[in-house]
């Protein structure tokens, strides 16, 4: 689905006006400050339930006020738009935020749900800003966070499993450090853990899987010789040929120490490496930025076979990527049938991205103190 329709109420310096964009591109520029980044941080409520900038709601809010409100119509795609015809939307999503009261409101078509997850479905949202590059450069958290993105939107139960396991763990966490030993409560968590850690840890592994037949089929499309050398492979949080349990109760007393949970899912990880070595150690600055860029694509992939189309958030890309670069990752996003938005400070050039005789549909609007203005 793509996002045809944006409005906000006291987000950030936004403009409370109405904006259509189109499903398959939106090129946005502006000077710094002008409003460009809070157009796809608004975008991002939507698909993600928060900001992608910053990790505090109160950030995001019109100075003076302690509410804010994103409403985003969605359709099916670029087949079924047709400009200005509100009938045509598929979907309404809404989300708002009470800063003061700490309480956050979600509606879909009219209906308050209260999963974020039930909102967040409708509208696969893919980051790529300058954060992002830390997917290779950056601690495991930052691949399982990656992964678990595109298992949301593969496996619809994930989701729940996941919700569960991040309770149980916390719970157990607890146990671990209450300061004195409760063998027989752990040994309770132990079992629920386990079990909820074998079904998370199959759904990531089925999804990575097809990820990675994804990555493979990319980089055979694209020139870049060095990605001959790279091993890509997922690590579930433990050796999965032994039996979680056994292996938590073996390392009792290192947990009990640690104070908290050492194996298990909450661990994962995708490991990249190059001859044998981290790429994190080996890959340039510009190759670990080509290697996420084809990483993030390959997501796309993996929806656009299910027939899912994402919107994708290139936030400033050309303070990140090269000329070259940047026209691979447009035309492979075009290619995949995806909704697009393009941030830069300077007017863009369409020619750039796609020559003179491929350029797609797209709308481009010029942004100034929150306003948005089509040009």
């Amino acid at each position: 689905m793509a996002l045809l329709r944006l409005q906000t109420e006291h987000f950030r310096n936004l403009a409370p006006d109405p904006v259509s964009f189109s499903p398959s591109f939106n090129l946005l520029y502006g000077a710094n400050g002008s409003g460009k980044t809070s157009v796809l941080e608004a975008i991002g409520y939507l698909g993600l339930g928060r900001s992608f900038r910053v990790s505090r709601h109160q950030a995001v809010v019109s100075h003076g006020q302690s509410r804010f409100t994103v409403f985003g119509g969605l359709d099916r795609g670029a087949d079924e738009f047709v400009s200005g015809d509100e009938g045509r939307l598929a979907h309404r999503l809404g989300i708002a935020r009470d800063v003061n009261a700490k309480e956050t409101s979600l509606r879909v078509d009219g209906e308050n749900v209260r999963s974020l997850s039930s909102m967040a479905k409708h509208l696969p949202v893919s980051v790529i800003d300058p954060g992002v590059f830390d997917i290779v450069a950056g601690g495991p958290g930052k691949r399982r966070q990656f992964l678990d993105w595109l298992v949301f939107h593969v496996e619809p139960s994930f989701a729940s499993v996941w919700q569960q396991c991040q309770r149980v763990t916390s719970q157990r966490n607890q146990t671990l450090r209450n300061g004195r030993m409760d063998e027989s409560l752990l040994r309770v968590w132990d079992s629920q853990y386990a079990a909820l850690s074998e079904r998370l840890s199959d759904s990531r592994q089925s999804t990575f899987d097809r990820f990675k037949e994804a990555f493979e089929l990319l980089v055979e499309q694209v020139d870049v010789p060095w990605t001959q050398g790279l091993k890509m492979e997922f690590f579930p949080g433990w050796d999965r040929a032994h039996v979680l349990t056994e292996i938590l109760r073996n390392h009792r007393e290192q947990e009990l120490k640690m104070g908290h949970t050492l194996y298990g899912p909450n661990r994962a990880d995708i490991r990249l490496k190059f001859q044998g070595r981290p790429v994190a150690e080996t890959f340039s600055r510009g190759q670990q930025k080509t290697l996420v860029i084809l990483m993030k694509i390959a997501q796309g992939m993996v929806l656009s076979d299910m027939g899912r189309q994402v919107t994708f958030l290139l936030d400033d890309i050309n303070a990140e990527l090269d000329v070259g670069h940047r026209a691979m990752l447009a035309r492979k996003l075009r290619a995949l049938g995806s909704q697009v938005f393009i941030t830069s400070i300077e007017h863009p050039d369409p020619e750039s991205l796609w020559g003179t005789a491929d350029t797609p549909d797209y709308r481009m609007f010029h942004v100034e103190h929150g306003k948005l203005t089509e040009e």
